[in-house]
């Protein structure tokens, strides 16, 4: 089998532009909610210091809950459990020494409206300060509470989105939103698998109902890149579903999406790997992609 980037690195070249792709009828299926979403936050600190914070929602028939990690230290994660039978934790304070990080969360989940995913839509807030720099503020109550929660001369620290993970379970559509540079616009980006009446599944991308990527005979076809053009960038959409086909009908699949710095740089993974820096490829892909997108299968993959 080839290898990872090999296989990735394929069309990479290939561009289409999704105002140009040609309007298609969408999906119609109700896209699969989210089971657990992903946000990991690089913090620039006014002394040079940098660290990634993660904050992965989960959601499951028995529990709810929100875990905080820093740097990828999981020994060192902040679990919040807001659902569960035995014990919840809506609101609270917790202070951290990390690698010489002084960190400290603030969060009140108590009045969380949730809709189908994991992640709360109002009524929260959650507040990061590392070494008295405020980091990730979340939720619409977050201004409030910094004002009442955060020590005098809290200066706000440098930090972004740099990569967005959503993992569902379900059908064979899946829906997410994203922005594809900071200042940009939201767009909706569906993924549809399978399909009625085809004799092998295929794979259709859609980015606001714009069709930009079709993938016919998916059994083959399992593995691959696809280049798009999207608010001015160049965006490497990579797609891996080996799992589903490999005989246990419930594998994973990952999608991913992420911009490049210009027209004639490198499919990212591949640099990576040029470059020798194989230890780090997966790290890059969990961490280092704009979108990340993994699925259970549920279509049938006996055609």
């Amino acid at each position: 089998m080839r290898d990872l980037a090999s296989c990735f690195s394929e069309h990479a070249v290939q561009v289409s532009d999704a105002s140009c792709s040609g309007a298609a009828a969408a999906a119609t299926l109700s896209p699969s909610a989210p089971t657990a979403v992903v946000c990991s936050y690089r913090l620039s600190l006014s002394s040079q210091k940098q660290i990634l914070v993660s904050l992965a929602w989960c959601r499951s028939p028995l529990s709810q809950g929100l875990t905080l990690t820093f740097d990828g230290d999981h020994a060192a994660a902040l679990k919040l459990t807001t659902h569960s039978r035995l014990f919840r934790k809506l609101k609270g304070a917790r202070s951290i020494d990390l690698h010489g990080f002084a960190i400290e969360v603030h969060w009140d989940l108590s009045a969380a409206r949730y809709e189908a995913g994991p992640e709360p839509i109002d009524g929260f807030y959650v507040l990061v300060t590392v070494d008295s720099e405020i980091g990730p503020a979340l939720g619409d109550l977050a201004r409030e509470a910094a004002s009442r929660k955060l020590r005098p001369g809290t200066r706000p620290a440098e930090w972004c989105l740099v990569s967005r993970q959503e993992h569902f379970t379900g059908g064979s559509v899946y829906a997410a939103r994203t922005r594809f540079r900071e200042s940009g616009p939201a767009h909706e980006v569906r993924i549809q698998c399978g399909g009625v009446g085809e004799e092998q599944p295929g794979l259709t991308v859609w980015i606001d109902r714009k069709a930009v990527m079709r993938v016919k005979r998916l059994r083959w076809n399992f593995r691959g890149n696809q280049t798009i053009f999207v608010d001015g960038l160049l965006v490497d959409l990579m797609w891996d579903v080996h799992g589903w086909f490999n005989g246990s009908g419930s594998g994973h699949a990952v999608f991913m999406f992420r911009t490049r710095s210009g027209l004639d740089s490198r499919l990212w993974l591949e640099e990576k790997m040029v470059n020798g820096d194989r230890e780090n490829v997966y790290w890059g892909v969990c961490c280092g992609a704009l979108l990340f997108l993994s699925g259970l299968l549920k279509f049938n993959t006996k055609n």
